[in-house]
């Protein structure tokens, strides 16, 4: 079946900075800010929270599968710092904020979600692909973490859980990129493909999951969630309150109205 435009029942409508299309059970969420390297602003994390809402609603109830994806050559250069230009630490707060409810609505989705991962991934874009339940990346895929660098906090919480703390501290206090063979071997990704079989591969991935029942995989998601949920919303607010001992310092905004001087 060819993708179609989803169905006004899904409630998942035209958006600004998202292309969203459903062929059978499965919805796939394309990024689509090309132009601006798919950067996380605050009108990208609003609609990724309206989309996923609507997913977790009755509207979703006939997803089996969400797969997440971009337009263009980069999965997602992180936040828009740009954005963030002349924001007073408050509004930054706000917009932090933002992205962590962005973050949550696609790591609390019902259905499992598998990021699909064909160029860069930086910042906020490793840390929107690690709340989806599993990661595809092609061959020129990379990740990096470059917040250190740039005088703040983030992924504190989602990396150590999917690489152990010690492979998560290289990356955060180094802020290195790390290619798509690493990734894999690290247990960042779960595939890693050519960039012309990128799709076939997620299709194999996703063939058992859409073949069980979806009431099964949807109590099997949640069972293998419930043990490090509490304790990753505990953590996210320790992180968030770093976050916020950042942005009560002048540094931070001296490194981001430098940024692309």
């Amino acid at each position: 079946m060819s993708p179609a435009p989803p169905g006004p029942a899904l409630g998942l409508g035209p958006r600004r900075r998202l292309e969203v299309t459903v062929d059978a059970a499965v919805v796939t969420i394309a990024l689509d800010r090309p132009a601006a390297r798919n950067a996380l602003d605050r009108v990208l994390c609003d609609e990724l929270v309206e989309v996923g809402t609507a997913l977790a609603g009755p509207a979703g109830d006939e997803v089996a599968a969400v797969v997440l994806r971009a337009r263009g050559p980069v999965f997602c250069a992180g936040a828009d710092l740009k954005e963030r230009q002349g924001m007073d630490a408050e509004a930054a707060r706000g917009r932090r904020q933002a992205a962590y409810d962005a973050y949550a609505a696609f790591e609390s989705l019902p259905q499992p979600s598998v990021a699909v991962i064909e160029g860069p991934a930086v910042g906020s874009g490793c840390e929107l692909a690690a709340a989806c339940d599993l990661r595809v990346a092609s061959d020129a895929a990379s990740f990096r973490y470059p917040e250190v660098g740039w005088g703040t906090i983030g992924a504190t919480q989602r990396l150590p859980l999917l690489v152990g703390l010690a492979a998560a501290k290289d990356l955060l206090l180094t802020g290195r990129e790390v290619g798509a063979a690493e990734a894999l071997a690290l247990g960042l990704v779960n595939r890693v493909a050519p960039a012309q079989e990128v799709d076939p591969v997620l299709a194999a991935l996703l063939e058992p999951i859409l073949a069980a029942p979806p009431a099964v995989v949807r109590l099997l998601k949640r069972t293998l969630d419930a043990p490090t949920a509490d304790h990753r919303r505990s953590a996210l607010d320790a992180e968030r309150a770093a976050v916020d001992e950042v942005l009560g310092a002048d540094g931070w905004r001296q490194r981001i109205d430098g940024f692309g001087s």
